[in-house]
């Protein structure tokens, strides 16, 4: 599989995200359906947190067991432990001065965000993520493991087609439509860094990296979900809430078994 050939499926992979992004301009939805599709969309982003702590403890628990089991030195434990609290700690409070400098600067410190903002997080928080998507893609075809490249592609292309319903999730059935312009904007922040991802890890192996931009996800995702679950605190909701959060994670499950049935 030539470099184009590898960058090309790498981007379809990555923009399959817009698939789900024209439900953000649904309209003359009621409050109670808009608070169960706006948990929803937690409960995935829940989900691939949880999934995103499991593919960072591989590699950190892998030379921690080779450390103690061959008693080699702990130095890349420790280093890849230090990038892992670094970047979580980064994703976390960066999102936050990141949401303060350039997304609330025109609103009072103590507003809500508004849907729009909050879908613009949500994206940041899943393109960190999925730029380690493309970094897993590219370094297996750079490896010259072909075929399993191939199954990221087609896994994580499935995968991200959720991921544009949790960006849009809290915009269905707001008053005012996200425009087309906006939407195109979100998928390019969501999918676009798989594109980017693919292309780096085609030339470039790194764990440390792959550890770093999976915690900065991380820590994103974790500020994300809070101001979701900040948004949808109304009074009456929490049923739609509850339902919402057991939809979004069952969602996400489901589409993480047809990627381990498929091998990935």
């Amino acid at each position: 599989m030539s470099f184009v050939q590898v960058v090309f499926l790498g981007a379809i992979a990555g923009f399959t995200i817009y698939l789900g992004l024209p439900v953000g301009r649904i309209k003359g939805v009621s409050q109670n359906v808009r608070s169960f599709l706006s948990m929803t969309s937690a409960g995935i982003l829940i989900f691939l947190l949880f999934d995103i702590f499991h593919k960072l403890s591989e590699p950190i628990e892998g030379a921690l067991m080779e450390a103690t089991t061959k008693h080699t030195s702990l130095g890349e434990f420790a280093s890849l432990l230090a990038i892992f609290v670094i970047g979580l700690g980064v994703g976390l409070i960066g999102l936050i001065a990141f949401e303060r400098r350039f997304i609330r600067f025109r609103a009072p410190a103590n507003q809500v965000l508004s849907p729009v903002r909050l879908a613009l997080l949500i994206a940041a928080g899943l393109g960190l993520h999925n730029f380690s998507e493309g970094l897993a893609i590219g370094q297996s075809a750079g490896r010259g493991e072909v075929a399993f490249a191939a199954i990221l592609i087609v896994g994580f292309g499935l995968h991200n087609a959720t991921e544009g319903f949790g960006i849009v999730g809290p915009l269905v059935g707001e008053e005012e439509r996200p425009s087309w312009g906006f939407l195109g904007l979100a998928g390019l922040i969501g999918g676009g860094p798989t594109f980017l991802g693919t292309i780096v890890g085609y030339f470039f192996t790194s764990t440390p990296m792959f550890v770093l931009f999976l915690s900065l996800a991380a820590g994103a995702l974790i500020y994300v979900i809070g101001e979701l679950f900040h948004v949808s605190r109304r009074p009456g909701v929490k049923f739609q809430v509850g339902w919402g959060l057991l939809a979004g994670f069952i969602f996400a499950y489901l589409t993480e078994l047809v990627l381990t049935v498929a091998g990935v």
